[in-house]
């Protein structure tokens, strides 16, 4: 955790504890992660910060056991050390942090997940299975004819959760999940999984793998041969972990999500750019990731100049007015959501190929 003198609320700066993992399988993307919440209260304060106060980070691991994270950033609210708390993070991490910090402080939470969080004070910007998952899965089997799904995930809250919703969506779409794979985050033998979606006749694995864990997944996929009859399906992919892979292990490998470093808009190519100019074109890429974190700061100041305060209260009652310019276009606030366009890509090699808007 990188913290500066501790300070009651009311000081000259707006503090947020920014909760990225920083080890463990979701630590590969957890410098663009930081990169962009960096640009985006650099680019916050150059416009006048939140509320008029400049707006700082404070980094806390949120790659570490769920309950310490919790305990951690529970520490800095009760101590007055942080006005809001915001970043990409595991849903266990979020099922210990929400019930201590939510109604004490903003909680914005920027990663795709299972959905239903409704926790008063967490406001939510990344997709869910419902506007992510279930369009991506009917556009493949009307396109590529797959019927027979084997879901692989990392054993806790979101994949399981997304793994029951996925048993509908592909009766939804004429087909049917035959197994269901849960792994430990770490895994690295994944052998036992393989050979479970051989023995069902998948042809589609739907991905619910955590970072170095789908990269491993991946590479084991292609050396098995896998990929050369199977598609897999990922809605936490991002450019870091298609790196990671390496171009051979890539073949069929598709990703759903509501960025990708290769969207053609202007709102994302202009995005890039300034990321480019700030960080050096050797910079981690910004996949939908990472540029999450910048959408969670950019939403936090727009609830905060909306409500004109930090308060919770506040920000809920004003909550469904609230609408906002990003890298992913116009975003509004539903409910504690963000409404977002979401799409559906192709891994080519070492960048993805956006081929529709779901």
């Amino acid at each position: 955790m990188q913290l500066g003198p501790l300070r009651r609320h009311g000081g000259d700066a707006v503090v947020v504890a920014l909760v990225v993992p920083l080890q463990g399988p979701a630590g590969i993307f957890g410098p663009s992660c930081e990169l962009s919440a960096r640009l985006a209260a650099e680019e916050i304060n150059a416009a006048g910060g939140v509320l008029d106060r400049e707006v700082r980070l404070v980094v806390v691991d949120g790659g570490a056991a769920p309950e310490r994270v919790a305990a951690e950033v529970e520490a800095l609210v009760s101590l007055g050390a942080v006005d809001a708390v915001a970043g990409w993070h595991i849903s266990a991490v979020r099922k210990a942090l929400a019930p201590r910090v939510a109604h004490r402080v903003p909680y914005i939470y920027t990663a795709q997940y299972e959905g239903g969080e409704r926790t008063p004070g967490v406001f939510l910007t990344g997709e869910t299975p419902a506007r992510q998952l279930l369009p991506a899965m009917r556009l493949l089997a009307e396109a590529t004819g797959v019927r027979r799904w084997c879901t692989v995930g990392n054993d806790y809250v979101w994949p399981r959760e997304t793994a029951r919703a996925a048993r509908r969506y592909a009766r939804a779409c004429g087909g049917r999940v035959r197994d269901e794979v849960f792994v430990p985050l770490g895994a690295h033998d994944f052998g036992p999984a393989l050979r479970r979606v051989e023995r069902c006749e998948a042809d589609a694995v739907l991905m619910l793998l955590i970072g170095d864990d789908a990269v491993r997944f991946n590479r084991a996929f292609a050396d098995c041969g896998l990929h050369q009859r199977c598609l897999r399906l990922s809605t936490h992919m991002d450019e870091n972990m298609l790196l990671a892979t390496g171009a051979d292990a890539t073949s069929g490998l598709w990703a759903t999500s509501g960025f990708f470093e290769t969207l053609a808009t202007e709102e994302s190519l202009d995005f890039s750019r300034r990321y480019a100019l700030r960080f050096g074109v050797e910079a981690p890429p910004m996949g939908s990731l990472g540029e999450s974190c910048f959408e969670g700061l950019r939403l936090l100041a727009a609830l905060a100049e909306r409500a004109r305060s930090l308060d919770v209260g506040a920000m809920r009652r004003v909550s469904g007015t609230v609408a906002y310019e990003g890298p992913r276009g116009t975003l509004r606030l539903q409910g504690n959501h963000l409404h977002q366009r979401v799409y559906l890509a192709r891994a080519d090699a070492f960048d993805f190929d956006i081929v529709a808007q779901l």
